[in-house]
């Protein structure tokens, strides 16, 4: 017999079915070698090859080797970034070549103001347009090492570096070594992550590129290192030395290769300083702690009366340069970060009223700068604050006891390094700064001690740098470049046990004991009808003698404590200290309370102390 007309179709559609199978099977296989192709690629594009991950993982020599071509990559950035903000200054400004703009005193009126006025507003159009087409924040490093395990993107520091480009370049009153640290840092994460080190050695990488964009602008080997180990890395350890002194070093080679020996001051410094001179040496570190904490304010309370004066972002930073060039054409040192001012005037006696008018000025300026959203950091413009106030101090002193003070030049270096200390933090690189920039051992003591008098002050009364109180404006509990990332990544929903059991509210404590026996467990999750978490059976109290309950319900404890899984290990004990108990429940959210699992307090504790044990060996170099 022949097939019906509806056999004949059955098995055509079964042909169908088949052939799209293996179609399907077939673009799937296709999609599976694609996607290993392009995994393959990605590896060697992004990554080193093996054999090289491993020297780098397995002998620290290959990390010293890593770390120069982190300093190489440092040194070239703070070339580039110089040269293209004084090819700036050149062109906006009129400057001849050599001249640097802060140290100018004949510059066009009408420059002044239209500078930096105009470049604000293209720099607020072009923060908007970026702010558009890259929406995501940039990690500083400080940021990074402390909570991402130094991880930075090329990416986000390259706009960032553009921008301080930018700031400065129009005139707005920052320096350029945020962006150098910026890109340095970022260039030691991206190598690191490229032969895929482990989390403590990324860190040092980021470190690494810091302390070569230090140690090149100032020319300054171990101002660069301990610049490093002092606010990026936030320790130190001799595995640490190699790497990061190798890396300042190079990236000074580089400068030095391609613009020249740069840097230091050449002014005559007393062979010793007196012990009498210490009192109010010290002095003037305070008073350089308690005027940096007002600059520091001072920057949110610009950033607050922006706000206040309901100006468009992306229109701030023109009235921030208009009132910056207005401020300059009293005081031209406001421009920019200040290097030239400070280099032509470090050993110059100017009057009181100019060296207020100076101080004052900068003060503002920069405050103004920052808070109108321009890029940039206060490292520089806070060596010029502190040069200029030091000088005060020491005009202050002449008029009352002028054969018993100190030196002026003393008081200029030593306010310079005691109100970079209260701002930027790092006593030890501001000594090694004034040890590397004058050579004279007896200035670098006075100074060491006048900026730890300084760092006192501000940790007793402000308790931030100038980075870190950032971060606490954002809402960071961030003191220093400590790693406490992995706080936040031991959160409870790695640790808790997802395998939970629960029963209903209204089980009967019958029925209760007979599927919960004693010795079964200790602690059984309740939930209500609705399946919303309502609290913990305690199974050794459900079988007691004295038990007199009829329904589960009754013998609820913790109804209201809980556990999220997003929570921190820190957060987690907290909770547990407070509900005084010894197992919670972890919920989703607190409407819904969904149960996904339960947490021990027990295995909590191990867990922190197994991450705190291996802080320690890395901290100790084991």
């Amino acid at each position: 017999m022949f097939p019906s007309s509806g056999e004949v179709a059955s098995v055509k559609q079964a042909a169908e079915i088949a052939g799209a199978q293996q179609r399907a099977g077939a673009a799937r296989e296709s999609g599976t070698r694609v996607r290993l192709r392009r995994r393959r690629f990605s590896d060697a594009l992004f990554h080193a090859p093996q054999t090289l991950r491993a020297l780098v993982r397995t002998d620290e020599l290959w990390l010293v080797v890593l770390a120069a071509f982190v300093g190489f990559g440092a040194g070239l950035v703070v070339v580039a970034m110089n040269t293209v903000m004084q090819a700036m200054h050149q062109v906006l400004f009129g400057l001849h070549a050599g001249e640097r703009l802060s140290a100018v005193t004949t510059l066009s009126p009408v420059r002044m103001i239209l500078v930096p006025t105009l470049g604000g507003l293209c720099f607020g159009l072009l923060g908007l347009l970026i702010a558009r087409q890259w929406p995501r924040r940039s990690v500083d490093p400080i940021e990074a090492n402390a909570l991402h395990g130094g991880r930075m993107s090329l990416t986000e520091s390259l706009i960032v570096v553009i921008q301080t480009i930018f700031s400065s370049g129009v005139g707005a009153s920052v320096g350029l070594e945020a962006g150098y640290t910026q890109m340095g840092s970022a260039i030691g994460s991206r190598l690191g992550r490229f032969f895929r080190v482990r989390r403590n050695d990324l860190r040092l990488l980021v470190g690494c590129g810091a302390a070569g964009a230090i140690g090149a602008a100032f020319n300054a080997p171990l101002t660069g290192a301990f610049y490093a180990f002092e606010l990026i890395i936030g320790n130190y350890t001799l595995a640490m030395l190699a790497p990061v002194v190798v890396a300042s070093i190079v990236a000074i080679a580089v400068t030095r290769a391609l613009l020249g020996d740069i840097g230091g001051f050449q002014v005559e410094l007393p062979n010793v300083i007196r012990p009498i001179d210490y009192l109010p040496l010290v002095a003037l570190g305070m008073l350089c702690a308690l005027f940096g904490i007002v600059v520091m304010r001072g920057v949110t309370l610009a950033e607050n009366a922006f706000r206040k004066t309901g100006i468009p972002v992306w229109l701030r930073p023109a009235v921030g340069g208009l009132i910056v060039g207005l401020l300059g054409l009293e005081a031209p040192q406001v421009f920019s970060s200040g290097h030239g001012a400070l280099h032509v005037g470090i050993d110059i006696a100017y009057p009181l009223k100019q060296l207020a008018v100076m101080l004052l000025f900068k003060a503002i300026a920069s405050a103004v700068s920052v808070g109108a959203g321009f890029r940039g950091g206060l490292f520089f413009a806070s060596l010029f604050l502190g040069a200029m106030l030091g000088k005060l101090f020491f005009g202050g002193l002449d008029l009352i006891a002028a054969a018993d003070t100190p030196p002026m030049i003393v008081c200029a270096l030593v306010g310079m390094g005691s109100m970079a200390t209260a701002i930027v933090g790092g006593p030890l690189t501001m000594a090694l700064l004034a040890l590397e920039s004058t050579g004279s051992l007896s200035l670098t003591i006075a100074v060491l001690a006048a900026s730890v008098v300084s760092a006192m002050t501000v940790r007793r009364i402000f308790g931030y740098s100038f980075a870190t109180w950032r971060f606490h404006l954002r809402g960071e509990a961030i003191r220093s470049a400590i790693d406490i990332g992995w706080m936040r990544n031991l959160t409870v929903g790695r640790m808790m046990r997802r395998d939970v059991r629960t029963v209903h509210a209204d089980m009967s404590v019958a029925a209760f004991r007979r599927d919960f026996p004693l010795g079964a467990t200790q602690r059984v999750v309740v939930v209500d009808r609705a399946g919303r978490y309502a609290g913990i059976v305690l199974v050794p109290e459900a079988h007691a003698v004295e038990c007199t309950a009829n329904r589960v319900s009754e013998l609820l404890h913790y109804q209201n404590v809980m556990l999220f899984p997003q929570m921190n290990v820190k957060e987690a004990i907290a909770v547990f200290e407070n509900a005084e108990a010894d197992a919670l429940a972890v919920v989703d959210n607190p409407e819904s309370r969904r149960v996904l699992g339960i947490l021990t307090e027990q295995y909590l504790l191990r867990r922190y102390a197994e991450e705190l044990d291996q802080r320690r060996r890395e901290l100790s170099g084991e």
